[in-house]
């Protein structure tokens, strides 16, 4: 099978403490697609995770990435050429 060069990858993640930030800066920069499970940080320090998610955007932003909340319990992370519909979009 032959790689193409325009792959773009989906990779699941579940956060358990702010350590994990480093590891998903480097899939934002690899344009990865992330499905970030919050549940055990959120179980964990309320506290901790608003900093995390408040990082996450940051860098997502700097990287040019969209970024969302799925659900209570997961937030997505989608690279430059995939936008994420929010409600306030117009899509006509």
């Amino acid at each position: 099978m032959q790689k193409q060069e325009n792959t773009t990858y989906l990779k699941a993640i579940t956060i358990r403490d702010a350590s994990d930030v480093h590891s998903i800066k480097e899939d934002i920069k690899k344009n990865m697609i992330l499905i970030l499970r919050v549940t055990p940080l959120a179980q964990k320090d309320v506290e901790q995770l608003r900093k995390v998610v408040e990082e996450l955007y940051r860098i997502a932003k700097a990287e040019g990435s969209d970024i969302a909340r799925l659900g209570e319990e997961r937030i997505i992370v989608a690279p430059l050429n995939v936008k994420i519909w929010k409600p306030e979009y117009d899509l006509k």
